[in-house]
């Protein structure tokens, strides 16, 4: 079979790219922005990139265009697809119907923390002789791709709330009919597509709805909104987790910046963790993690050994390197709450070296402001805050920088923001890039840059 995918350096549909890849059908695919890393992912798996979105793109002998959601009525390609009567499904869709099949789903949903938590999954299950499947939005370091079919009957699935496609504005989570499903966090987000938390709690029951009686849900028992969600009606056995207050998992920090924990099972200290990781929203995501790989039969305290060697994800605050002694983050930031929990896990590692946020306020909820009032305080970890205020951008970056706790600037383009960065930054500085999209190449640009200055000095 021969498949078109609109919108493939998307991570979602990226990986859809890669699995359909590894079943041995011929895959191609267009996207407007095409920047790594998912597009050295797809063309190293000899997937060929079209920039743009046009007709041509769309071969004729193309049997099936899978429609990434971030394609609407009126662009060029979708319209060629329906004048054309093509055949086109959603990447959620081609999943479900050509991946899942006789597998035992594992879904991942959650406002914050899906990425880290379906790729800390994954390894879990790989550790204990699984070789599960799965499909992460990012790039796991421990394998080195976004998705991957696996031999063994587990499929992890990171499972985004946001829509389907133009034709389908269910949550792309409906699709998986998992047997077991996360309940990381929820909060309110996707401001373009869902009015209030209400919306996105309705789209979360509906998750909750298709569990199985013999199949669980895994939910953060510290998240009252997830409570509210539970109240509306639940027909699986519930595992909640916390740090905080009553659950069935339970972590204790035994290092404040949540490097090394106690994990205890019904009250019982099970195993305890050591790994690379920070903050106390990580200890969540792998509490969430390690209940979810045990409702499928794993031993973990025979596992947990094994997360000493769990190396995050790409751009999950990934170390960059080192110049002139300033340490260079990249960061997937997209939510307050995201942006605040990093830096404080950041901050408990570093003490009281110098912060530095660089942050490009990107996602949809951010320009149109919906976080506007939280922005400030998520920053309160951080020492200065540069903001990339692009002229176009419809968001009042001095109102925020106004509350903030440390000192903020606004510039108006990528290399002014570099430019910045190597002026203020110091000797024993840490700077995290904030984006949730490809930012131009900032981070690495910025640490070249840092890099020439030293050399200059």
């Amino acid at each position: 079979m021969k498949l078109h995918i609109l919108g493939i350096c998307g991570t979602f549909m990226g990986g859809v790219a890669a699995l359909a890849r590894e079943q041995g059908h011929s895959v191609d695919g267009s996207d407007q922005n095409v920047y790594p890393p998912m597009s050295t992912q797809l063309e190293q798996l000899g997937i060929r990139l079209s920039q743009g979105y046009s007709a041509e793109s769309i071969s004729g002998d193309t049997d099936i265009v899978v429609v990434g959601n971030a394609l609407s009525r009126g662009n060029p390609a979708v319209e060629h697809v329906l004048n054309g009567q093509l055949n086109y499904t959603s990447g959620a869709e081609w999943l479900r119907d050509h991946v899942l099949p006789g597998r035992c789903t594992l879904a991942v949903a959650g406002t914050h923390g899906k990425t880290t938590t379906t790729s800390i999954l994954a390894f879990l299950l790989d550790a204990a002789g699984r070789d599960p499947g799965f499909l992460v939005g990012g790039v796991p370091e421990n394998f080195g791709v976004s998705a991957r079919l696996g031999t063994g009957k587990e499929f992890v699935v990171e499972a985004d709330e946001y829509d389907t496609a133009f034709f389908d504005k269910r949550s792309k989570f409906v699709h998986y009919r998992p047997t077991v499903a996360i309940l990381n966090n929820l909060e309110y987000d996707h401001a373009d597509i869902f009015p209030d938390l209400a919306a996105i709690q309705r789209q979360f029951h509906h998750l909750v709805r298709i569990v199985p009686g013999n199949g669980c849900l895994v939910v953060n028992g510290e998240d009252e909104a997830l409570r509210e969600v539970l109240a509306m009606g639940c027909w699986s056995p519930v595992e909640r987790f916390a740090i905080d207050g009553e659950a069935e998992w339970k972590a204790r920090l035994l290092r404040e910046d949540g490097s090394e924990f106690a994990v205890s099972h019904h009250g019982q200290e099970i195993a305890i963790v050591r790994w690379d990781m920070v903050g106390r929203h990580n200890v969540m995501n792998g509490l969430a993690a390690l209940a979810a790989a045990h409702a499928v039969g794993v031993d973990i305290a025979a596992v947990v050994p094994q997360l000493v060697h769990f190396v995050s994800v790409k751009r999950r605050l990934e170390n960059l390197g080192s110049a002139n002694s300033i340490t260079v983050y990249d960061d997937f930031a997209h939510h307050p709450t995201a942006i605040r929990t990093t830096l404080e896990g950041l901050r408990a590692r570093v003490g009281k070296a110098r912060i530095l946020v660089a942050m490009e306020p990107r996602s949809n909820s951010m320009r149109l402001g919906a976080h506007s009032e939280q922005i400030a305080p998520s920053l309160d970890a951080a020492d200065l805050t540069l903001f990339l205020h692009r002229p176009e951008l419809a968001w009042d970056a001095g109102a925020v920088i106004s509350h903030l706790r440390a000192p903020g600037e606004a510039v108006a383009s990528v290399d002014a923001l570099i430019a910045r960065v190597v002026d203020l930054a110091r000797p024993g500085d840490h700077v995290v890039f904030m984006s949730n999209g490809g930012f131009e190449g900032a981070p690495r640009r910025a640490l070249a840059a840092l890099s020439g200055s030293a050399s200059a000095a």
